[in-house]
């Protein structure tokens, strides 16, 4: 216990040292977002924060990613921590003094924290090497919020080639947490996430002469209603299923039937197996239905992410670890959620453990992810580097 303690003081101290330069970070990377795959002048910034610490890296993975390595003083096993880089196409609302000068592109999601977070571990862990034993390997990587992903792409390019991590954590911005706690969720977590782009074509015309016509309009809704059998009679009840459409462009008039309409939407699952299931009985209805009404129909399904699956062991012991660090009241038992995230392509390879990070103000409304006006509660800047830092120093022991 003495020695837990010991270290816990020992980062504690160090996180606060470190704080106001880690939140300048901070708001710098917020101030300059940049959308995915385009993250260069982050990936420049990084760098040089990298080369001032002294630590090693390797630039240009799927051209903005960044990998680095911190090598303790005793060979031992390998742990990768990973932060995400890019931001969303949002015009920002939060009238903070920092907010973006990127008109158009707003860091919504907060993965300005989890690079400032992973520096700022990064930062500590490199003081203590000496006391490490094992290789602490950093990844700073593009595009998590456009498919393909770039977590798939560093991946493909080789980022474990040389050897696999015994373990991969990643953390993420939960405002529906207070600041100064954390959530975990051993096993499923987070859905799979394939987008559906569909043209349902007809025979346009006069809205008053429908005999005349292939109406696509009231195909695509006889269409929309029977693909949501997949989930309402061919999934397992007891796994998590959402098939959702959010755009339909028919582009006619009160009084005219256009030639096609196009759809758009989300299906998401937590199998695998149901999920390609899923993909060959939404193709066979569609044409289905809509060539028995007179149709033609293209129905294109865009693969995304798998879903993310938190190795049990991984995951309950670090929450334990986190219990040490922040206290048992401070870490929270996470349920299952239907969004998406790239961190799954490393947990197919790894054991991983990707948790939250509560960023929430007390006594105000905290809008969420992906909301112009979403903003941080910067304290959690704090919890947020000094967790990684100690899980990475307890697995690395373990």
């Amino acid at each position: 216990m003495a020695d837990i303690q010991n270290l816990k003081g020992k980062i504690q101290n160090q996180v606060d040292e470190i704080y106001n330069d880690l939140l300048e970070v901070r708001r710098h990377l917020h101030a300059n977002p940049e959308l995915s795959y385009e993250e260069f002048k982050t990936s420049e910034f990084v760098c040089e924060f990298l080369k001032k610490e002294g630590i090693p890296f390797k630039h240009g993975w799927v051209k903005t990613g960044i990998t680095a390595e911190i090598q303790g003083a005793k060979p031992g096993k390998r742990i990768a921590l990973r932060a995400d880089m890019d931001a969303l196409p949002i015009v920002e609302q939060t009238g903070l003094p920092f907010a973006s000068q990127n008109t158009g592109v707003m860091h919504a999601c907060g993965h300005d924290v989890h690079t400032t977070c992973l520096l700022g571990a990064a930062k500590i862990l490199k003081g203590l090497k000496n006391e490490l034993s094992g290789t602490i390997q950093l990844i700073f990587q593009p595009g998590e919020e456009r498919l393909p992903g770039g977590a798939s792409l560093m991946l493909k390019e080789g980022i474990f080639k040389n050897q696999e991590p015994a373990g991969v954590l990643g953390q993420h911005v939960y405002p529906q947490l207070p600041a100064g706690q954390v959530g975990f969720k051993p096993g499923k977590y987070m859905a799979s996430a394939d987008e559906l782009h569909i043209t349902v074509k007809g025979k346009g015309g006069h809205a008053a002469l429908p005999h005349n016509l292939i109406d696509p309009v009231l195909i695509s809704a006889h269409m929309i209603t029977a693909l949501q059998q997949v989930i309402s009679r061919n999934k397992d009840t007891l796994l998590p299923g959402i098939l959702s459409f959010g755009y339909i462009s028919g582009e006619g008039a009160t009084n005219i039937i256009p030639n096609e309409v196009k759809i758009k939407g989300t299906f998401r699952a937590m199998d695998e197996d149901f999920r390609k299931q899923a993909h060959e009985k939404m193709t066979k209805i569609a044409k289905g239905v809509v060539e028995g009404m007179g149709g033609e129909v293209d129905f294109k399904i865009d693969i995304g992410y798998p879903f993310v699956h938190n190795d049990e062991a991984l995951t309950e012991a670090c929450m334990n670890d986190a219990r040490e660090f922040l206290g048992e009241k401070n870490v929270k038992h996470l349920d299952m959620r239907m969004t998406a995230e790239d961190f799954a392509y490393y947990s197919q390879i790894a054991p991983g453990c990707f948790y939250r990070l509560g960023t929430a103000f007390p006594d105000r409304e905290n809008p969420g992810l992906h909301h112009p006006e979403f903003n941080v509660n910067e304290n959690s800047l704090k919890t947020g580097i000094g967790l990684m830092t100690y899980l990475t120093i307890k697995q690395l022991q373990q």
